[in-house]
C-alpha cells in the first residue's frame, strides 16, 4: 500500500487538537465492563514501608525512619491488570510467579479481586520479583530489589502461550508488560504474535529493552521519552516528533506514544500527523506506575471501540489521577468521569 506524503512536523508544530468530546468519552467509558484484555508479563509485587524520620543514625549519615505501617500493592503487570480492573474491564493475566510468599500472596489477592488465576504459573527455584521501597513524610528514602532477571524456563513460557490460545477468542486487546525481569523474550511475543494473527486483537508493548524490534508486530508501543532516545542510541532530549517517525521507520510497529512526564505524551502513528497530548494532573505526588496506567487504559479503551489517538487521551487523563496519589496507585472509572 503506497502511502500519502506527509509535511514534516516537529513537536513544536505537532497539534494539541481535541480529540474526543466529553459525550464520546462516556460513550466509551460506558463500554468498559464489556471489553476484555489480557495482560502479559512480569508480575511483581510493590511493597511500601511507610514512616517517619526525625533522626539521622549514629552509625551513618543516613536516615533513621521510625516504621508507622507497612502494604503491599499489585507491582509490575500486575498493577497494568489492576488498573484495567479498577476501570471496570474484564481483565485476564498470564505471567510467572515463584513459590514463596510473595508468590502467595499475589494469588490470593487477585483471586479476592475476582481475576482469573489460570494463566498464572509457578516457577519452582524462581522468587517472585519484591519491590521494598521506605517511604517518609511523602518522600521515598529508599528502595531495595528482590528478583531474579533471568529468562523464564521453556516450559513456563510455553504453558503462557497455551493459556493465550485458550482465551483468544473475543479477546479486546492484549497488553505485553515487559519490566526486563525474564518474562518476555523474542521466542514469546514470536508465539504471541502467531497466536493472534487469526484474531483482530490490538497488541501493544510497554518496552524496557533498547532494542525495539523485540515488540515488532505490535500496534502500538509506549516507551517514555528516555526510552525512546536510548532506543536511537541518543541520551538526553530531542525532537519527539522526529524521534517518534525515526522508531517507525526503524521498527515494524504500527504507533509510537511516547510518555513525557508533565509535559505529557505524544502519538506518532503511521498514517495522519503526530498529536501531542498536554499532561492533565494539577500536582504530582508519585509517578510510580503511571506508565502501567497509560497503557492498561489505552488498551481497554480501544477494546472498547475508540480510536488510537480518544485511547491516548483517556489514558493521559488517567494518569493525571494516578500522579496525584502517592505509592503505586490506579484511578476509577468513576474518578476518569469526574475529571472529564
Amino acid at each position: 500500500m503506497k502511502l500519502k506524503k506527509r509535511r514534516p512536523v516537529t513537536e513544536e508544530s505537532a497539534p494539541m487538537v481535541k480529540i474526543l468530546s466529553r459525550k464520546r468519552a462516556g460513550e466509551i467509558m460506558d463500554r468498559f465492563d464489556k471489553a476484555r484484555v489480557l495482560v502479559l508479563g512480569d508480575l511483581m509485587v510493590d511493597q511500601f514501608v511507610w514512616g517517619r524520620v526525625s533522626r539521622i543514625s549514629p552509625e551513618a549519615p543516613v536516615p533513621v525512619v521510625d516504621v508507622l505501617s507497612e502494604s503491599l500493592l499489585l507491582g509490575g503487570c500486575a498493577n497494568v491488570l489492576n488498573n484495567i480492573h479498577s476501570m471496570g474491564g474484564n481483565v485476564l493475566v498470564s505471567g510467572v510467579v515463584g513459590s514463596d510468599a510473595m508468590g502467595s500472596w499475589l494469588l490470593e489477592e487477585l483471586q479476592r479481586m475476582g481475576v482469573d488465576t489460570e494463566g498464572l504459573i509457578v516457577e519452582p527455584g524462581r522468587p517472585t520479583t519484591l519491590k521494598t521501597r521506605v517511604v517518609a513524610h511523602h518522600q521515598q528514602v529508599v528502595r531495595f530489589d528482590r528478583e531474579k532477571k533471568a529468562a523464564v524456563g521453556m516450559k513456563s513460557a510455553d504453558r503462557v502461550l497455551r493459556y493465550l490460545e485458550k482465551v483468544s477468542k473475543g479477546l479486546g486487546a492484549v497488553v505485553i508488560s515487559d519490566y526486563g525481569k525474564g518474562m518476555v523474550s523474542r521466542d514469546l511475543l514470536k508465539g504471541i504474535r502467531k497466536i493472534l494473527e487469526k484474531e483482530k486483537v490490538f497488541l501493544c508493548a510497554d518496552p524496557k529493552v533498547n532494542d525495539f524490534s523485540l515488540y515488532e508486530g505490535c500496534h502500538v508501543i509506549t516507551p517514555n521519552h528516555h526510552e525512546a532516545m536510548r532506543a536511537l542510541g541518543r541520551e538526553g532530549t530531542g525532537d519527539i516528533v522526529s524521534a517518534g517517525r525515526e522508531l517507525l521507520r526503524k521498527y515494524d510497529v504500527g504507533s509510537v506514544l511516547i510518555t513525557r512526564g508533565e509535559e505529557g505524551m505524544t502519538l506518532v502513528e503511521r498514517l495522519g500527523e503526530a498529536v501531542h497530548i498536554p499532561a492533565v494532573a494539577k500536582e504530582v505526588f508519585d509517578v510510580t506506575g503511571a506508565g502501567d496506567t497509560v497503557i492498561g487504559v489505552l488498551a481497554l479503551a480501544v477494546a472498547s471501540g475508540a480510536t488510537l489517538r480518544e485511547a491516548a487521551a483517556l489514558a493521559n487523563h488517567a494518569a493525571g489521577i494516578v500522579v496525584g496519589k502517592v505509592g503505586t496507585a490506579t484511578a476509577t472509572r468513576e474518578e476518569l468521569r469526574r475529571v472529564l
